[in-house]
């Protein structure tokens, strides 16, 4: 049997996730089949091109992006450009891919993937849930190819969106409910765990001493994030949050969790984009079947990205 695990990345391509691409392909078990953008950080024309220009300055414009949803299922787009940039990289230009553009859309390609990799295929989804959930509508047989989904997304408590929710379940709570209850196995990298596997300002430093052109591209990239992060916490810490899923795939024993019932509230205003989950309720859900990922070591998260950083040269 092979210790490959085969992947497919669904990203809204910001700061985070262009990190997260950046560590995808060092994690040596992680076999990266496919990537597709979803409007979400920023529009979806950035994104797209975000996806594709961070794997070419990586070295692989070999692997396939493929362009997917440019607004939410059911309501308008509403970005995070405030947080990632009107260009989703901070300001950061690198130069285009010289890969050809594919046409294909995300869902159809996924679904092809999915059957390709026979039920092995796990897809790592770290921005709102818009293609995930029309490639389970537009092909009910999914779910007999996806192994699972890692979602990064939500909060089983606070949020950053709202007082309640979280960005990526916010930006399309109706597609983030369909993915939840679709009935493919979940794990959900919540802010109850992105927020507590941060990088420190000496962490940053360190990777920042590497000294080569991708880790001058992490410095340059996360710096917007740096400063709101000071601004808000009032010390020097950088949360990258979408790298958490992938981390877990080879790594998963320094994260702990849960299983839960989760789901996605679509209608109350206050609470809109929560996902609701039973985990501290005398009252539970009759189906618990989300593993909510609730902590990581700190400092063993940094150590891996920082060793995975370092494979640049």
């Amino acid at each position: 049997m092979s210790d490959f695990i085969p992947i497919w990345i669904d990203t809204d391509t910001g700061v985070d996730d262009a990190v997260a691409l950046l560590c995808a392909l060092q994690l040596d078990r992680l076999d990266l089949k496919g990537v597709s953008a979803v409007a979400g950080n920023v529009k979806h024309e950035n994104t797209f091109k975000n996806a594709r220009n961070v794997l070419a300055y990586a070295g692989r414009e070999d692997i396939k992006v493929y362009p997917g949803a440019i607004k939410p299922m059911c309501i308008p787009l509403k970005d995070a450009s405030q947080v990632h940039g009107s260009d989703g990289l901070g300001g950061v230009i690198i130069p285009d891919s010289p890969a050809i553009k594919e046409t294909m859309h995300a869902w159809d390609a996924i679904y092809q993937c999915a059957k390709q990799e026979k039920g092995k295929l796990q897809i790592v989804a770290v921005g709102p849930l818009t293609n995930i959930a029309t490639a389970i509508v537009s092909h009910p047989d999914i779910k007999e190819y996806v192994e699972r989904i890692l979602i990064m997304g939500g909060a089983a408590v606070g949020g950053n969106a709202t007082p309640s929710a979280e960005f990526n379940i916010y930006a399309d709570p109706q597609a983030a409910e369909t993915v939840f209850q679709s009935g493919i196995p979940v794990i959900m990298f919540g802010l109850d765990v992105t927020n507590r596997a941060y990088l420190d300002g000496r962490d940053v430093k360190d990777i920042s001493d590497f000294n080569t052109k991708i880790s001058r591209f992490f410095t340059d990239v996360v710096q917007a994030n740096m400063n709101f992060y000071q601004s808000f916490y009032h010390r020097e810490m950088l949360c990258i949050h979408d790298a958490c899923p992938l981390i877990y795939l080879q790594y998963p024993e320094i994260f702990t969790g849960q299983k839960a019932g989760v789901y996605v509230e679509t209608q109350s205003q206050i609470s809109f984009g929560k996902t609701v989950t039973d985990l501290w309720s005398d009252t539970k859900f009759a189906k618990r079947e989300t593993l909510v990922i609730l902590d990581a070591d700190r400092e063993a998260f940094a150590k891996i990205m920082k060793d995975l950083i370092s494979k640049y040269r």
